[in-house]
């Protein structure tokens, strides 16, 4: 039993059972895959994997449980290096944070400068993506720390720590009928067309769930993943946009006005999301301490030691 075979099995199930993305993804041959894979489960006693012809269908019942413990060893394996590095090189690695462009763009250009300054030799990665995406990119050790609105506290293998509340704002041209009206109404705003995010971005949700509690249905005419896409076309007058409060900013937001719009939509809670059982760096905590001062290191040690 090697440390290659047990990847072998993890990238399999990960790809979904496809042999040649598991071969493309740690550069072997698709044939050295299956003869690994083969190897292991005759030396194990079991087929971990179900089979039709040469191709993988699926984990048999034992190929669960293997599968499970593998994670774990290959997790173990590399919170083993990471200590490693923690000592020998404190000040030193890297961190990869999977976000989405909401918080890439609007919450983490002051923690980023400030990390970067504080640990100079640390190379720091922002990796962008929808939710899901994100929680992947996590559970799949491809990012340290997860930072999103939406689906991390859905992932089992997830720990979640809420960072900040926040809410959405409709934002309008600053000659546009709805400026100046005290306590604008779901109703009003649904007179004209909504631009907003895309269902899967942005508590999106939440704007859904506010029209549909008031029995209104919006015409949504367009959606995006990104807030200054969606205030650009309010600001061709297509309609009235639906944004995260901090995506607005009167100083270079000169042309559109943002309405008082917290009675309308039920606030939002970003969270910070970590891989349970993972070891975290100590610049990792501190790149937390700075998103979120609340979230001490001992209180996040001791809730993923729990976790786990």
């Amino acid at each position: 039993m090697n440390f290659q075979q047990l990847r072998f099995v993890r990238e399999a199930v990960r790809r979904n059972l496809n042999l040649t993305e598991v071969a493309n993804n740690l550069f072997t041959s698709q044939s050295g895959v299956s003869k690994q894979i083969k190897d292991l489960e005759d030396e194990l006693g079991i087929d971990i994997f179900v089979r039709r012809g040469k191709r993988l269908t699926g984990l048999t019942e034992p190929g669960k449980a293997v599968h499970q413990l593998i994670e774990r060893m290959l997790l173990d394996a590399e919170n083993m290096r990471r200590v490693a590095r923690q000592f020998a090189d404190e000040d030193t690695g890297h961190l990869v944070v999977a976000t989405t462009h909401t918080q890439a763009r609007y919450a983490l250009p002051k923690v980023v400068r400030e990390f970067t300054q504080v640990f100079p030799k640390v190379q720091l990665a922002l990796r962008q993506g929808n939710p899901r995406q994100i929680a992947q990119m996590l559970i799949d050790g491809e990012a340290d720390i997860a930072i999103s609105t939406e689906a991390l506290d859905r992932f089992a293998d997830i720990a979640t720590f809420p960072c900040y509340s926040w809410h959405h704002v409709v934002v309008v041209p600053k000659r546009h009928p709805l400026v100046g009206r005290a306590n604008v109404s779901l109703e009003e705003v649904a007179e004209y067309p909504i631009i907003t995010y895309d269902r899967d971005f942005t508590g999106r949700s939440h704007i859904d769930e506010s029209f549909a509690r008031a029995g209104v249905l919006p015409d949504v005419v367009l959606t995006a993943i990104d807030a200054d896409v969606i205030k650009t076309y309010v600001e061709l007058g297509m309609g009235v946009g639906i944004v995260a409060a901090m995506a607005h900013d009167p100083k270079r937001d000169t042309e559109l006005v943002a309405l008082d719009s917290q009675h309308l939509f039920e606030g939002s809670t970003t969270r910070v999301g970590l891989r349970k059982g993972a070891f975290m760096r100590a610049f990792a905590y501190r790149f937390i301490e700075m998103f979120a001062p609340h979230l001490s290191e001992n209180d996040i040690a001791g809730q993923l030691r729990e976790a786990a």
